[in-house]
């Protein structure tokens, strides 16, 4: 007879003390968290093109939730879905996993992308970033400005109340480049208009995105991918996603929140934060030392690529990430769905 782990576990404790690392977040967690951003991203690139943004989030956060209540964790979400009233599953406080083991906060995004998936674009992900108890800011779910660069760039020389065209200069003098070199990623929105006329006066590049700016923010870390920095004002939640990203990888961002009524306040209020104004660092937006991160491509994209399926099978591409010690790793896994239950997205 074969006793799952959490048994295991369970009658270890009965009859002797267990060592104080089984309660903390450590790397073998690291490793079983992309089994859910890949159980995502399974369930969501069913719905790829059909046109059905609901649908196909609603695909995501089952089996997101369905393969969280497998790991040994005390987990507690801190950016989900919306508040209890709002979101079925996934919402912000619910408890996930088997109940024992290292108490855990967790930001995510069941489906980062959820119009790009239904209409078959690029960047969309599953996407999980988990940390000590208070390892997050709470971010409300609003708007938040948002600066981002890979490692080896001077934190200090970002301001969001700069002028671009200065903090253009800077990003380019730190990476030994000329300003019309550079590449700027930045949302394609009616509301950064100017910000991209301001960038392209300023002679830099510019590449825009329909949607994905986590996978933009990660972009920026990795030379390979053409992005130098990312600018613009997208979603506060995603904004601290991408800074648990950048914690493990390296490198800088500034965020400020920014709310569009009096509603959105008070929700910042409920969640503790009383300074409207505040601008994060790196720091802010993610305060733990001990972060991962784990993302799967459900659509290919700048970052990853998207989910391959075949006639019982799929192929998926995910990055799990520690901050611990700087590790970063490309999973590619192939699922045989004849051998593989319902929360992964096959047939069972």
């Amino acid at each position: 007879m074969t006793l799952k782990r959490e048994y295991v576990i369970v009658l270890l404790m009965k009859s002797a003390p267990l060592p104080e690392s089984i309660f903390a977040m450590d790397r073998n967690l690291a490793l079983e968290v992309v089994r859910v951003t890949e159980a995502a991203a399974l369930a969501a690139a069913k719905e790829i093109g059909r046109g059905d943004e609901k649908k196909a989030d609603a695909a995501a956060v089952d089996a997101m939730r369905a393969a969280f209540n497998s790991l040994y964790m005390q987990g507690r979400i801190v950016i989900g879905e919306g508040e209890r009233d709002e979101a079925p599953m996934l919402y912000i406080g619910e408890e996930v996993g088997l109940g024992r083991g290292p108490e855990i906060d967790i930001a995510l995004d069941p489906l980062e992308g959820t119009t790009i998936t239904a209409t078959g674009g690029q960047n969309a992900l599953a996407v999980v970033a988990m940390a000590d108890k208070g390892g997050f800011l709470n971010a409300p779910d609003t708007y938040m400005d948002k600066m981002a660069v890979g490692p080896g760039v001077d934190p200090s020389i970002l301001d969001l109340d700069a002028p671009i065209e200065d903090i253009l200069v800077k990003v380019a003098k730190e990476k030994g480049i000329s300003i019309n070199d550079l590449m700027v990623c930045i949302l394609d929105r009616p509301r950064h208009a100017d910000l991209i006329a301001n960038v392209r006066k300023a002679g830099s590049r510019i590449t825009l995105i329909q949607d994905g700016d986590v996978s933009a923010v990660i972009a920026t870390t990795d030379p390979d991918k053409g992005i130098d920095f990312y600018v613009g004002s997208g979603g506060a939640p995603e904004g601290v996603l991408a800074a648990a990203a950048l914690k493990c990888t390296g490198g800088a961002m500034l965020g400020r929140l920014t709310f569009r009524n009096d509603i959105e306040r008070a929700r910042a209020e409920k969640w503790g934060i009383s300074d409207f104004n505040k601008i994060y660092d790196l720091n802010g937006l993610a305060p733990s030392d001990n972060v991962m991160f784990a993302a799967t491509g459900v659509t290919d994209g700048t970052m990853l690529r998207g989910v391959r399926t075949s006639a019982g099978r799929a192929t998926t591409h995910s990055l799990v990430m520690r901050s611990k010690t700087g590790t970063v790793r490309e999973i590619v896994a192939n699922h045989d769905f004849t051998r593989k239950t319902k929360f992964y997205g096959g047939e069972s």
